[in-house]
């Protein structure tokens, strides 16, 4: 018998239907379950509907809305969704009725992402939790006197982020009186068992340049896109030369195809690999690991941020190679887990993989139970929110 209420995830899965995205709210909704609570997703912040297919916007939702009742029903959530089609005011799935009441029944939401500018009707759950997945932006903005970030924020009454290290000595990113608290990527390891076998490759799933959330502070600018530090890392594949490297990427232009191919890196298709959960994670599921880097907006502030997708890696058994960004607080490394801020770091981290596989893939799955876990990191979210 559920004991703790419903509780509403406001996310985006629907409007950028790709499989990174969706396992994101499928990782809180399923946490939520464990924990007694009745999980509900809601999409309702009206933003135009994208198709990865032909990257680009479009008029019409249905692609998006098949995408999201496929994902909601195959994990137990039909009848518990919403979708609304903002360009002719239509809602999918739950009725705009049934929407509004459940705002009004639940105990609280989870703004994932901050996916949604919370309304009037959004207003009505006494405890709306900002989940910031994307730390240091939002605190700038709101440092800066942004009118619109302050009134954004103002709405909710819990704020949690993924900057783990924000408010603390070893991060000065600016707070100004907002009372972030730390969180995690949470996985559900019964929805990633753990893969079998050695592959060759490293892998990734990227998006090569970012734009539009660059920001600048104190006479510095943060750059939001992962581009900057992959080409500073670009070279790694020819000092690794026994094991492959392979990017889910679609290169902007010619130029970068060149140069990333060139670097020794083998370039694929990442539209197939987003096209369905179930490609995402037998993608994740023949890696080696992943290899990546991290945004310079991350990484320079020392904030602390993890990834969600390493948090699947880890979550299958495979090892992960990844930036420093201050993450050590609360994840160790050295076993499963390697942090780099130069290129013998990296090299090291991957070559001490391949010294010793079996172990490493132990300890990744080891540390997404001891330090990702669903049911624990929402358990703590929502202890601190008196739920």
């Amino acid at each position: 018998m559920r004991k703790r209420g419903k509780i509403v995830v406001l996310h985006f899965a629907g409007q950028m239907p790709l499989a990174g995205i969706v396992w994101q709210a499928m990782q809180y909704l399923a946490g939520l379950e464990k924990l007694g609570f009745e999980a509900w997703y809601v999409e309702d912040h009206g933003a135009n509907p994208y198709d990865p297919r032909i990257s680009s916007v479009m008029m019409d939702c249905d692609y998006n809305v098949a995408y999201l009742r496929r994902a909601m029903e195959q994990h137990g959530f039909a009848g518990r969704w919403a979708y609304w089609d903002a360009i002719n005011d239509v809602y999918h799935g739950l009725s705009r009725e049934q929407v509004a009441s459940l705002y009004t029944e639940a105990a609280g939401l989870i703004n994932l992402c901050g996916a949604t500018r919370l309304r009037d009707e959004h207003m009505r759950c006494p405890v709306r939790i900002m989940v910031d997945t994307d730390p240091v932006f939002e605190q700038i903005k709101y440092a800066k006197a942004d009118a619109g970030s302050r009134g954004y924020l103002d709405a909710h009454t819990d704020f949690f982020t993924y900057g783990a290290n924000l408010g603390t000595p070893g991060c000065d990113v600016p707070l100004c009186g907002i009372p972030w608290r730390p969180t995690r990527p949470p996985v559900d390891l019964d929805l990633w068992p753990k893969a079998e076998g050695e592959p060759r490759n490293f892998t990734t799933i990227a998006t090569w340049e970012n734009k539009g959330k660059d920001i600048e502070f104190e006479g510095e600018t943060y750059v939001w896109s992962k581009h900057l530090n992959f080409v500073r890392f670009l070279d790694i594949p020819t000092r690794c030369k026994e094991t492959g490297f392979e990017m889910a990427m679609l290169p902007p232009d010619a130029a970068v195809r060149r140069d990333v191919e060139g670097a020794g890196w083998h370039l694929v298709d990442p539209r197939p690999v987003s096209a369905s959960m179930e490609s995402y994670q037998a993608f994740i599921a023949g890696s080696r690991g992943e290899f990546t880097v991290a945004k310079d907006i991350y990484v320079r502030p020392n904030s602390g941020w993890f990834s969600d997708r390493t948090v699947c890696y880890l979550a299958s058994g495979r090892p992960a190679v990844t930036m420093r960004t201050g993450f050590t607080t609360y994840c160790p490394v050295g076993r499963g887990v390697f942090d780099y801020a130069t290129h013998d770091e990296a090299v090291a981290a991957i070559e001490a993989v391949a010294a010793d596989y079996a172990a490493h893939s132990r300890a990744a799955r080891e540390i997404a139970g001891d330090c990702f876990e669903a049911r624990t990191v929402l358990d703590d979210l929502f202890a601190g929110v008196g739920l």
